[in-house]
């Protein structure tokens, strides 16, 4: 017999930070749809969300994207360890070597807010410092008047993004910012619930999205959609892809058995940004033809549009180098590990599940 691996269906913990529900649809963070906060609210204003619980009002929200701004610097040893890496090391070892660097004296258990939010604040900037050292271009400082998302793609171009843009990427960012008791999200509290510091945790959660199986990028997404080139193409090259027996990448979801709400936000958003970039309109095009030839040839298959298709479209739009898309999602996801972190401590109990043993036993004695 097969030995039985994963804990899937096994409940970890009970956690007020989201709620996601595969068979209606549902995306939750403490009590607002993910959709509505992706499509009204800032990455920031999501963030305090997710650590205090709540929304924050004008004023809150101005002091706090001011704080997390305040945290984008990096301290000069992390950054000459990031120069001082192997050029051909890929962006995600950086990143867990160069965040496992901040974990300095003052991190330590237990955790509070200030650290979630030093380690929120920095992580965009080692992606973008590794991104130019690597690039052989300068490193482009931060600029504290710009908000998160638009600072992160102001860091990586050195140009002013343009709003439709910093719409798009912030939308992606709201929406994949916490996903319930993921593999990384479980390793994070795992780690945290041996009383180990803020940093360990996060630094062993982007292990775990480091996976391909987690954190994969859509990389095959973006594929088919250059492969397709075209609208008038759209019909013919996918038709043939699902007579030939072909996956069509970008539809069908492990957890969600409906609409993906991740999907139909970013949908929602790039149909706004239609007339501001040709390419949200080309995407909304394929997604259209795919879904109406999926139907056709498989029935009753509930073969939805995932987050990656449209995380695709907008990681073309905005112009992200293929080698920080994972990147990318761990700048986002990092506020989710955090809130769950910062739950984990005050009625922490260490994780310490069972195996059953199916070797063989020696000789009694």
């Amino acid at each position: 017999m097969p030995k039985v691996s994963g804990l899937e269906g096994i409940i970890a913990a009970e956690t007020d930070v989201s709620l996601v529900d595969g068979i209606n649809g549902y995306l939750v963070y403490r009590g607002y749809w993910a959709k509505e906060l992706a499509l009204n609210y800032s990455y920031e204003d999501a963030v305090y969300l997710l650590i205090y619980g709540c929304l924050p009002n004008r004023e809150e929200s101005e002091r706090f994207a001011s704080l997390l701004a305040a945290n984008r610097e990096l301290p000069a040893y992390v950054i000459d360890l990031i120069r001082g890496l192997p050029d051909d090391m890929d962006m995600m070892s950086v990143l867990r070597t160069a965040v496992s660097a901040l974990g300095t004296s003052e991190y330590q258990w237990e955790p509070d807010d200030g650290q979630a939010i030093r380690a929120i604040g920095a992580i965009p900037s080692i992606v973008a410092c590794r991104y130019h050292h690597v690039s052989k271009t300068d490193v482009v400082p931060s600029d504290p008047a710009l908000g998160h998302v638009a600072n992160y793609l102001y860091m990586l171009s050195g140009k002013n993004p343009s709003a439709a843009h910093v719409k798009a990427l912030n939308a992606y960012f709201v929406l994949t910012m916490e996903h319930a008791m993921n593999a990384s999200t479980f390793a994070a509290r795992t780690i945290a619930s041996t009383q180990s510091d803020l940093i360990s945790a996060i630094a062993g959660a982007i292990g775990a999205l480091k996976g391909p199986l987690h954190g994969g990028a859509p990389f095959e997404v973006i594929q088919m959609l250059n492969d397709i080139g075209a609208k008038e193409n759209a019909g013919h090259w996918l038709r043939r892809k699902l007579e030939d027996g072909e996956r069509i990448m970008g539809f069908g979801h492990r957890v969600y058995k409906t609409r993906d709400p991740r999907a139909e936000a970013l949908r929602e958003i790039a149909e706004q940004l239609t007339g501001d970039d040709a390419w949200f309109d080309f995407a909304v095009h394929v997604e259209n033809t795919a879904l109406t030839l999926l139907e056709q040839y498989k029935p009753g298959r509930q073969l939805y549009t995932n987050v990656e298709f449209y995380a695709a479209a907008v990681f073309r739009a905005v112009n992200l180098p293929d080698t920080l898309y994972t990147a990318t999602f761990t700048a986002s996801r990092v506020a989710g590990w955090s809130a769950h972190i910062l739950e984990q401590a005050p009625v922490n109990r260490i994780f310490r599940p069972q195996s059953t043993y199916t070797g063989v036993m020696p000789t009694p004695v």
